[in-house]
């Protein structure tokens, strides 16, 4: 979460469950050690136009209670975080819009730094879509996207590292930058985690191989040589931050897994180099994503 002239605040949803409270106070905590503000943002929405089950599905409350429980809860989250960051600066939204349309719009300005989900929160029927909010977040929001799951580590004072993944792509090399500020400015050591497997498990599909591809130890030096030289430039420029670059046998998603605890924070790009350019999201960042047991960033 880079401190610039046009991104001053983090953006944090909240909904009064468990899992938004975590990501309130762990966007507090970072943006005090940033020095940026924390914008909270709720949303209420007109029910009654979500789509084509309106008609089978009733809803017995009122728009003006709904938007005074919506304010109450941006009143008690901002004397809430404020009671355990004086010095913070906080500003509350209530949008009328659908949860990620709201966040979107809020991150979407130049002031955002960031944007702060929890991954699971409160909505009936809408709860069975786990992260729902948050992958679409994390499709489309032109700032890093940071998702904490319900219960992490973190939350107890456990020191966390900065997991994340590379594979030489543009978006790996901006979620390097992302993963060496964030070590830095809380003092945690980083793994740059690249992941590589046998050619031979691909050869049939992929037409004549070299010979030297079939060959392991080349290959698991040439991910080595990946993960050194992304980060190389930003270990020059973070000169303080322990660095451990690490080439991993193992498919992407299970080898950044492998690699985190429930409190260190994996930083991964939206889509990498293997990514189709229509997609948004790829399927290592989607799987990390909802597979991880702590925060989660994904940088575009």
């Amino acid at each position: 979460m880079n401190a610039t002239p046009e991104a001053r605040w983090v953006v944090v949803g909240v909904d009064g469950s468990d899992s938004s409270r975590y990501a309130l106070e762990w966007s507090a905590n970072q943006a005090t050690l940033a020095g940026l503000g924390v914008r909270i943002v709720t949303a209420v929405w007109p029910r009654d136009a979500e789509g084509p089950w309106r008609e089978v599905i009733v809803y017995d409350d009122q728009p003006q209670p709904r938007h005074q429980d919506a304010q109450a809860l941006l009143d008690y989250a901002r004397d809430w975080i404020l009671r355990i960051f004086p010095e913070l600066r906080v500003e509350t939204e209530l949008a009328e819009s659908r949860p990620a349309e709201s966040l979107l719009d809020a991150a979407s300005r130049p002031d955002a730094a960031a944007v702060v989900v929890g991954s699971r929160g409160l909505g009936g029927l809408a709860s069975a879509f786990v992260g729902s909010v948050g992958v679409e977040l994390a499709a489309h929001a032109p700032v890093p996207v940071v998702v904490l799951p319900k219960k992490h580590e973190e939350a107890h004072g456990v020191k966390g590292r900065v997991v994340v993944g590379v594979d030489g792509s543009e978006q790996s090399k901006r979620a390097v930058d992302f993963a060496f500020a964030q070590a830095d400015r809380v003092g945690a050591e980083l793994i740059a985690v690249c992941a590589w497997q046998p050619m031979a498990a691909f050869a049939s599909s992929m037409g004549p191989v070299p010979p030297e591809a079939f060959d392991d130890d080349a290959v698991e030096a040439a991910a080595r040589r990946t993960a050194e030289a992304e980060v190389a430039d930003a270990a020059r420029r973070h000169p303080d931050v322990s660095v451990d670059p690490r080439a991993v046998r193992g498919h992407p998603v299970v080898a950044l897994l492998e690699a985190a605890t429930p409190a260190d924070l994996v930083v991964v790009g939206s889509r990498g180099r293997g990514g189709f350019a229509g997609l948004l999201l790829g399927s290592v960042s989607q799987s990390v994503l909802h597979g991880a047991h702590g925060p989660v960033a994904i940088v575009h």
